[in-house]
């Protein structure tokens, strides 16, 4: 197993789980979590959270959530679900703003992964 993917999983990511829907392909899984942490829904909730966008927002969020669960991203999943229910209910509230803060925080430290993996 690659390095990349015992980090992960030395921080609380389902990479067993994750790799069963990816066919067991460590490599393809590798590529597309590089992929992942420049998703442009990242950056795009942020933005739509600073124009009080609750519909965009929530289409972001909700990509997000669907991306961290699949690739077994457990500790962003666990963020970003705080985020997608209040937008689910319509709610846009100041209470998002430190649940995003933390979760680009999180991304930050995977991206540091992705580039250390090369």
């Amino acid at each position: 197993m690659s390095a990349l993917l015992n980090e992960l999983r030395a921080r609380g990511c389902d990479i067993d789980g994750a790799l069963v829907r990816f066919l067991n392909k460590e490599d393809f899984y590798a590529r597309l979590f590089k992929k992942f942490v420049n998703d442009a829904s990242i950056a795009g909730l942020g933005e739509a959270l600073e124009a009080k966008d609750v519909d965009t927002a929530f289409r972001h969020a909700h990509t997000l959530k669907g991306l961290t669960a699949n690739m077994g991203l457990t500790p962003l999943y666990d963020i970003i679900v705080q985020i997608v229910e209040p937008l689910r209910a319509g709610r846009l509230d100041d209470s998002l703003t430190p649940l995003y803060d933390e979760f680009i925080a999180e991304v930050k430290n995977y991206k540091i992964l992705a580039e250390r993996d090369g």
